[in-house]
């Protein structure tokens, strides 16, 4: 029984998180950028199913959904190598495009308005589950999309799915800089009110810390957003649910 964890990225941050955890986990796994397993990877205990499904033509496909305000970042991803490993079916972008301006307000306002489009998604990947565990958010308290549309699904995934776990990976902003978005403290506020209402695991991601962490003992000056990405993914993200134990191996067993 694979225990089907799916994963909804969320927002700028969101996104470029997953794509460098799906990189990660095509490169242990064994599968190309194309969803192809490699020759050497086709025999193994791992668990490519907790995160991964077969597709018709034995590709592999991540339990992915994509969403986003504005285009940017998935428009990158969709022209990276790895644009043909992910079903496009499960993208979704505004369709005026303007993000949410860095407003809880205007994220939590929108989600109002296209919920039905999103869960039509999550719903069918879902549906394509033998046991579906839970879900796996990633998203950023600080910004507008991550902030308010994140609430908004938040409150829905659990009302729609009480009886299945919901972790997140909250990314928090940076305390040692100055933020240029003046509403940055009632984003994250309005956002924790709803993450301890709804979630049932938040995995803090410090901004703050991280850049130390990079700094100090990673040696790396001014470190990129993609390096400290990549910092948070070789330590998070459920990597033991994909491989077999005997104890705790599903995400409810810890709880």
């Amino acid at each position: 029984m694979p225990r089907e964890i799916i994963t909804l990225q969320l927002g700028q941050c969101g996104n470029q998180i997953g794509f460098e955890f799906w990189k990660q986990l095509c490169a242990e796994h064994g599968i190309s950028p194309e969803g192809i397993v490699e020759e050497f990877a086709t025999e193994g205990t791992d668990r490519k199913d907790v995160f991964f499904y077969q597709a018709d033509d034995e590709h592999y496909i991540p339990r992915a959904v994509l969403l986003d305000l504005e285009p940017r970042v998935i428009h990158t991803i969709l022209n990276s190598p790895y644009a043909n490993l992910y079903n496009p079916e499960n993208i979704y972008l505004s369709e005026h495009g303007g993000g949410a301006g860095n407003n809880w307000a205007s994220g939590f306002s929108q989600g109002e308005k296209i919920h039905e489009d999103i869960f039509d998604i999550i719903d069918r990947e879902a549906d394509g589950s033998d046991s579906l565990e839970g879900f796996v958010l990633c998203h950023s308290i600080a910004g507008g999309t991550g902030s308010g549309l994140g609430s908004y699904l938040l409150e829905r995934l659990n009302d729609r799915y009480p009886k299945k776990l919901v972790q997140t990976y909250s990314v928090f902003p940076n305390q040692d800089e100055m933020s240029d978005v003046v509403v940055q403290p009632y984003n994250s506020l309005l956002t924790l009110k709803r993450l301890t209402q709804n979630a049932d695991c938040v995995v803090v991601l410090d901004n703050t810390a991280l850049n130390r962490i990079a700094t100090d003992r990673l040696h790396i000056q001014n470190p990129s957003f993609s390096q400290i990405n990549q910092l948070v993914i070789g330590q998070t993200w459920g990597f033991a649910l994909r491989y077999f134990a005997e104890m705790q191996r599903n995400f409810v067993a810890p709880f």
